[in-house]
């Protein structure tokens, strides 16, 4: 299938898990993984609807800005970002949903404040307590969004989740459903700098679930793009 067939097919699998659960399918945003996918890909799966691409990889969204291949979506950054690597990102991206510590927020602030701009943020969430994966403890959110305050050139939006890998349909619900949980409780911390109107969850193989439980956001590179050949890619890209 075109990647234009593959975006349809999975804008009509959200149509239909929103509306199965009462909610209007225009809630939700599809964000393209574009991980590994070069610009003509990109443009494909803008060109068929996304709402916003998210990029994983700071060499590969530094080269896709350079050819323009973002253009008529928003960007985001959705990958482990290295503090070392904040000013490549801040300013160049609409949302950098992996936010995944106070080093990295604190970074990010820095570096916004030297542009003088706001910058808009997701908290990641390492939801299934996996030591392989990075992301504040659930515990830690209410007090990071609550020091939100200092962070003057940071607006956060929401939260971001990576659960862990589900072999069957309904084995991240109770992830997702604390995720959703967890946005309730930080909406009664607005501030001037936590709007909280994005949580971001669900993947190719579990959106149906995560749109259930309350997601506005799913991010989907192998259902749009395919399977990714990693055969081709060296240590030093990956």
């Amino acid at each position: 299938m075109s990647i234009a067939e593959n975006v349809a097919r999975i804008r009509a699998q959200i149509a239909q898990a929103a509306l199965e659960c009462g909610r209007d399918p225009r809630e939700i945003k599809l964000c393209a993984a574009t991980k590994m996918n070069d610009g003509e890909a990109v443009r494909q799966a803008i060109a068929a609807g996304v709402d916003c691409c998210g990029e994983n990889r700071v060499q590969e969204l530094t080269a896709k800005l350079k050819e323009n291949a973002y253009q008529g979506a928003p960007v985001h950054f959705i990958g482990h970002l290295q503090t070392n690597k904040v000013r490549q990102v801040v300013g160049k991206v609409d949302l950098i949903q992996s936010v995944d510590s106070l080093r990295l927020l604190q970074a990010i602030q820095q570096e916004a404040g030297k542009q003088g701009i706001v910058q808009d943020i997701l908290l990641e969430v390492n939801i299934g307590g996996e030591e392989s994966k990075w992301g504040f403890a659930p515990e830690e959110v209410l007090p990071v969004v609550e020091k939100a305050g200092v962070f003057t050139n940071i607006c956060i939006k929401g939260l971001m989740a990576i659960p862990p890998i589900s072999h069957n349909s309904g084995e991240n619900l109770k992830f997702f459903q604390k995720m959703f949980q967890l946005t309730v409780d930080i909406r009664n911390k607005i501030t001037d700098n936590v709007i909280v109107d994005c949580l971001s969850m669900g993947m190719s193989d579990d959106f149906p679930d995560a749109i259930r439980c309350g997601s506005t956001m799913v991010r989907v590179g192998t259902g749009i793009f395919g399977a990714r050949d990693y055969a081709n890619v060296s240590s030093k890209t990956m």
